[in-house]
């Protein structure tokens, strides 16, 4: 791992950022919006956001470069050697881009550098190598006709990212956006503008891109607003809350009936049975994929529903390892746990856990604002772990921290009915040794990905994505090609 380049950042962060529309950094509009660094409160930096004429401009500028066909234009082959260009501009500036999101979001230079930049990297050369192979089909109609059908560009797609990843789960919609031959216009969130624009620019430097195939524009809510009900947007992608995904809908029919993946909120439930084939590797991978990141992930596993045999033995382990945990300065290799990325978010988080102490949720750790060190002006909150019946808030709601939910099950049947007494179905998991009951839970359990004795396992071969409240649509995958292309059906008569 490359050391951090903080000296490199601030000397970056003293320009205020703009959008970028056409190929070029648009000038400064009027409202502009401080970053604040979440491990002491201190001004990052500006970011200008962009104005409604802006938005306007960048779709405008999309739309062009999709009807100029300049990048549609281009064979799949050179196509695939921007995406692979883009990949390797990520890879040599991975510790400039891990510092900027280690600054903005709050989680650990590590978390950034090692989880999140090589798969930014990775995934454009995965979807680089799909540019020529998604096939169209022949169908066998009656007649003297020739039926086939082709997939093409959907066209300009809005692309909204969240803050928990900036850049990962931006790279994540960009990489089959551009492979199918779209263009963009992307919004990261307000609160972590940077490593998205720190992005474009080496983009911009590096790889040979036409004018309007990506352009960013920067504000809060209302600029994605604009962009999910502009009626020359063809496809939004969103990632965030659910409710906000209720918006883009409503957005999206009363503007031009675009198309849209959402990828939502999630509660999702880790049904640990007694004969778990490793203990210690449950409680240690279960621990870590529920309290990494600062529990800012919308599939973490944050209700753990435990057999009523090994329930004390787990959750014994489970509060000491979170007090063993130092929350402190994501640059510090000590610490464990960064501070929540935004104000907000850390109040939030605080809220629930008085509404947990409310509801008569038992605390068993945590439970708290962290101040030890020098972290009194940060946004740090102590992992908590509450025993809690499923009915309280604390168990229902996506909380999006280091909050998590604990409680006792008897049997099979009592763990299947707890997991999905849920709106959510993004994630599960299930620890067994029973290979025949842990396929049984698993397709009982109403989750888009559900994970058999190790929480937590990615590929973009793999499809991700949730049921009922928690989205629409799958990212990764070949599946995600399905939403950025149109399906025709061509009809030649003999």
């Amino acid at each position: 791992m490359e050391p951090p380049r903080l000296e490199w950042a601030a000397d970056w962060l003293k320009t205020s950022k703009t959008s970028f529309v056409d190929g070029a950094w648009i000038g400064p509009s009027a409202t502009s919006h401080e970053t604040i660094n979440p491990a002491n409160g201190r001004v990052l930096g500006s970011v200008r956001y962009a104005a409604t004429n802006d938005i306007d401009r960048a779709v405008d500028a999309a739309r062009a470069a999709f009807a100029g066909r300049t990048w549609q234009a281009m064979s799949r082959r050179e196509r695939a050697v921007r995406l692979r260009q883009i990949g390797e501009v990520v890879r040599a500036h991975c510790a400039e881009l891990a510092t900027l999101i280690a600054l903005e979001n709050g989680k650990l230079y590590r978390e950034a550098y090692d989880d999140d930049m090589p798969d930014t990297a990775d995934v454009f050369d995965y979807y680089a190598g799909w540019t020529d192979k998604l096939y169209g089909e022949t169908c066998p109609v009656d007649g003297d006709f020739i039926n086939y059908t082709a997939r093409v560009p959907v066209g300009v797609c809005g692309l909204i990212a969240p803050w928990n990843f900036p850049l990962l789960l931006a790279a994540w919609k960009l990489a089959p956006a551009l492979a199918m031959g779209n263009t963009v216009v992307i919004k990261p969130s307000e609160f972590t503008s940077y490593s998205l624009v720190r992005f474009v620019e080496l983009v911009q430097e590096h790889v040979d891109l036409p004018s309007g195939v990506i352009n960013l524009v920067l504000g809060a809510g209302a600029v994605g607003e604009m962009l999910t009900a502009h009626p020359r947007v063809d496809k939004i992608s969103f990632t965030g809350s659910t409710a906000v995904g209720r918006r883009i809908l409503h957005n999206a029919a009363d503007s031009n009936l675009k198309t849209v993946t959402l990828e939502l909120g999630g509660k999702s439930p880790n049904v640990i049975f007694d004969d778990v084939p490793d203990m210690d590797f449950a409680i240690d991978r279960s621990f870590t994929l529920m309290f990494a990141q600062k529990g800012e992930k919308c599939s973490e596993p944050t209700r753990f529903l435990i057999h009523e045999r090994i329930y004390e033995r787990f959750v014994a382990a489970l509060v000491a390892k979170a007090q063993a945990v130092v929350c402190g300065d994501p640059f510090d290799p000590a610490s464990d746990q960064g501070p929540q990325c935004n104000r907000p978010q850390f109040d939030k988080i605080l809220r629930y856990v008085d509404i947990g102490k409310a509801e008569g949720a038992r605390l068993l750790v945590g439970g708290e604002r962290d101040v030890s060190r020098s972290n009194a002006a940060g946004f740090f909150v102590r992992p908590t772990i509450f025993e809690a019946d499923n009915s309280m808030q604390v168990a229902r709601d996506e909380i999006f921290g280091p909050v998590l939910a604990v409680m006792p099950f008897r049997d099979e049947a009592e763990a299947v009915r707890l997991a999905n007494d849920t709106p959510y179905g993004l994630a599960a998991g299930v620890w067994s040794n029973d290979v025949a009951r842990a396929h049984r839970v698993a397709n009982q359990l109403d989750a888009g990905m559900v994970f058999i004795n190790r929480y937590g396992c990615y590929d973009f071969a793999s499809p991700f994505g949730g049921l009922k409240q928690s989205g629409w649509g799958k990212e990764m995958a070949s599946h995600s090609l399905e939403s950025y292309t149109k399906l025709k059906s061509i009809w030649v008569k003999l």
